[in-house]
């Protein structure tokens, strides 16, 4: 089951749902699906039928504050014979559940600590493997600590989730940089199972030290990664993590460390199983990329993801020269860059699947050129 979240009335099309002039995509699994929308309005509940395209990476997305459900169904067998039904029906084997308050039920007194509850009495709950929380209620204020007690206190009723996402939310809810984010020192412990963990936000955020038999994804999407959380992730003991995407983001909003930072990070850690590297939305991508060249990491992964930060033709040609040297890379992801096409057409003929969209050009103020990471406040 899928949620997002509405507070317009909606036109849904062949392949987009759009209100005005803004279109917004929903991602998922490159399959059709037939989808019930309930839009929740002040005058009711509306339903609407549509086949939606969905393109990946994401299953989530986010056109405004009222909650509104998705429900997906398998898709009919003429367009099953099309995409291939394994491919299809891929979203429906795992059950998944979004819990997530918007201001109104901040303001009727919703808080984490009734999340927790509600989650905990919830009949649905002990079926899922992937919770979701979304917003919290005043997530710009109080932190989701009383939910990460009370994962840890609850040890036996959360041992079965395999997928965790703390912080869902957009920018209209809460802006990533505010997100009061809080301590996951007992959450490696509390949920053995666990395979996934997403964290949206670093204010106040600590992981403790770190040790996981299982983990095999680890990604913080934020505005500003600290320098102690990376130590933290530096000293894990993951045996099996495959893949470890970092959003580093700018000093404004948190980012206290520099090239050298990172440079620690890929030379104490020890993840032998890695083979998915993202170190991503930097305002100096250009530095971290020479880092992560330089890695060992380099000799096992099979992508490489440095998009949404300020890359530009000098991190570009030095992938240019160096990712020969590595046989076994698959995947470049440089989405959101600063590179000129001349370095876009060399990446273009290297042997792998290269993503250079979103290609941007620098904002000249004051006679000077600025560039700007994706993702900062």
């Amino acid at each position: 089951m899928l949620y997002y979240e509405a507070n317009k009335n909606v036109e849904i099309t062949q392949d987009k749902w759009s209100y005005g002039e803004e279109v917004h995509k929903i991602s998922g699994q490159n399959s059709f699906w037939q989808i019930i929308f309930g839009l929740e309005m002040y005058t009711g509940c509306v339903l609407h039928r549509a086949m939606i395209q969905f393109t990946p990476p994401d299953r989530y997305a986010t056109i405004g504050k009222k909650a509104a459900r998705a429900e997906c169904t398998a898709p009919p067998d003429s367009i099953l014979g099309r995409l291939g039904k394994e491919e299809a029906m891929a979203d429906q084997t795992g059950k998944s559940k979004t819990y997530s308050y918007d201001y109104e039920d901040y303001e009727n007194g919703k808080k984490a600590e009734t999340m927790l509850e509600e989650i905990l009495a919830d009949p649905e709950f002990p079926g899922l493997e992937e919770l979701i929380i979304g917003g919290w209620g005043g997530e710009y204020e109080e932190s989701c600590q009383a939910i990460l007690d009370g994962i840890a206190a609850n040890v036996d009723r959360f041992s079965h989730i395999t997928k965790l996402f703390i912080g869902d939310m957009d920018y209209e809810v809460c802006e990533v940089s505010w997100i009061m984010q809080g301590n996951y020192s007992n959450l490696w412990k509390a949920m053995p199972q666990l395979k996934e963990l997403t964290i949206k936000g670093s204010t106040n955020l600590e992981l403790g030290v770190i040790e996981h038999d299982n983990l095999e994804s680890l990604t913080i999407i934020c505005g500003g990664l600290g320098k102690d959380v990376i130590e933290e992730i530096a000293k894990a003991k993951l045996p099996n993590l495959q893949k470890l995407l970092l959003y580093i983001g700018v000093e404004d909003y948190g980012f206290d460390g520099d090239a050298e930072t990172v440079r620690e990070l890929l030379s104490v850690s020890d993840f032998p199983k890695l083979t998915y590297l993202g170190i991503t939305d930097s305002e100096i991508q250009d530095e971290l990329t020479a880092v992560v060249l330089e890695s060992k990491y380099m000799q096992q992964i099979t992508t490489l993801d440095l998009s949404n930060g300020t890359l530009t033709d000098k991190g570009g040609q030095l992938l240019v020269e160096k990712l020969p040297g590595c046989p076994g890379l698959e995947k470049l992801d440089v989405h959101y860059h600063y590179l000129s096409d001349e370095i876009m057409g060399k990446l273009k003929k290297l042997p792998i699947a290269v993503d250079v969209s979103e290609q941007l050009e620098a904002e000249r103020w004051n006679g000077e050129l600025w560039y700007n990471a994706m993702l900062t406040e």
